[in-house]
């Protein structure tokens, strides 16, 4: 695989599984070569804690659209108060959704398809945008270290939600989907990953509730089911998927038990009514940390792994797949992905579509590359997050064609 140094080619990927249809809920992909919902940090400020897509959103969607491809946007907050860091665009307010249109109609411009991600960041948040407002989670307990704006997160630990605002926070979800699908969009994904508020809830070293939200393995997956359930009737589940994390270690989390617990809730998932059941499942392999280089995270988790766990194999999302399989969900899978390990996870038969996230970002033309072979444009990881001009690492990114003219 061309790394970031040294891009090579690599073989032609056209005649995997890569490149053949896919029906994925409501609808019909040509190939599945699908990008990551990835934080970019470029929304123009509107006012206080609320930024929107602009001009630069629909050039980079649009550019990374192809005929029969699929796109997950960046995670966007569903209410004001469900946000954690600056130039995010959410989904609840009109100028939003009518910037969200723009791309939208970008997208379908050039034949793709494109779901918003919906977001509540929990006691993920940069303090300094909650207009003094407590965050929330599970339970009462902070993420270690500092927040993004320099600030200790436990001079302000989160507040414990009660059932009101969990109730209250499910209906949140529900009415950002709608608006999602009022601006144009293909469908939805609930983000219950990466330590975000939904995980919050899942994580057994974070939710210490003693109510019906907490203790259990049912109880703790109460609440992303109530979710999934709301959005599934708001929008249809044709239209609805899921993302989750069983063995991240972001934002502090750790479960004692993600082999049992994600078992327990791929079950749930599984068999749901017909109504409720989600057109798939989009799941991050055990390898992959944002900090942890790939053998260290796997060493990490057989490390911390108990007698009890250990003999129920190594982390691994098969169990999970051949589960979703009972109730015919597709299964999406993600984390370091490359030219030589995308097409083999396929023709396992241990996922239905790949997503790609930093390959992604710095080829635009990532699927017409990964079919013909083409070299790789290298990924700058110091503007993954916003830069200045905003356009550099996010928009300038070379398409084949215009890196083969000038060679």
């Amino acid at each position: 695989m061309p790394t970031r140094t040294s891009p090579t080619g690599f073989r032609p990927l056209e005649d995997t599984l890569l490149f053949k249809p896919l029906k994925l809920g409501s609808i019909s992909l040509e190939h599945r070569v699908m990008m990551a919902p990835l934080t970019r940090m470029r929304g123009t400020k509107l006012s206080d804690g609320i930024w929107i897509p602009g001009d630069l959103h629909v050039e980079y969607y649009s550019q990374r659209a192809s005929k029969g491809g699929f796109q997950l946007t960046e995670a966007c907050p569903i209410s004001r108060y469900s946000c954690g860091y600056p130039g995010v665009p959410g989904i609840f307010t009109p100028e939003q959704i009518a910037g969200w249109k723009r791309v939208t109609d970008a997208v379908h411009a050039k034949g793709g398809f494109i779901f918003l991600q919906l977001w509540h960041v929990g006691r993920a948040t940069v303090p300094s945008l909650l207009d003094g407002k407590d965050c929330v989670s599970a339970s009462n307990i902070p993420i270690s270290g500092k927040a993004l704006d320099g600030s200790e997160y436990g001079a302000t630990p989160p507040k414990a939600m009660s059932i009101e605002e969990i109730q209250d926070t499910v209906k949140e979800f529900s009415a950002a989907a709608k608006r999602a699908m009022q601006a144009g969009f293909d469908g939805v994904e609930i983000h219950g990953a990466n330590g975000y508020l939904l995980d919050q809830f899942l994580h057994d070293n974070v939710n210490v509730r003693t109510d019906i939200y907490g203790g259990s393995i049912e109880n703790r997956c109460r609440f992303p089911i109530e979710v999934i359930k709301a959005v599934t009737e708001a929008v249809g589940a044709d239209k609805t998927g899921i993302r989750l994390s069983p063995y991240n270690y972001f934002q502090d989390t750790r479960d004692s038990n993600p082999n049992a617990h994600w078992a327990y809730l791929c079950e749930q998932l599984a068999s749901l009514p017909t109504e409720h059941r989600l057109s798939y499942v989009h799941m991050v392999e055990p390898r992959f940390d944002e900090v942890l280089d790939e053998s260290a995270k796997l060493s990490s988790l057989a490390e911390t792994a108990t007698t009890a766990r250990a003999t129920e194999g190594k982390p691994s999302l098969v169990p999970f797949r051949q589960i979703l399989l009972k109730g015919d969900i597709k299964f999406i899978a993600a984390g370091n992905f490359n030219a030589e390990n995308a097409a083999p996870k396929l023709e396992s038969g241990d996922a239905d579509a790949i997503i790609f996230g930093r390959w992604f970002i710095a080829n635009p033309d990532l699927p017409f590359r990964l079919a013909a072979g083409l070299p790789l444009n290298p990924y700058d990881r110091n503007t993954f997050y916003g830069a200045d001009p905003p356009e550099k690492g996010y928009t300038d990114y070379p398409f084949y064609k215009a890196v083969e003219a000038t060679a």
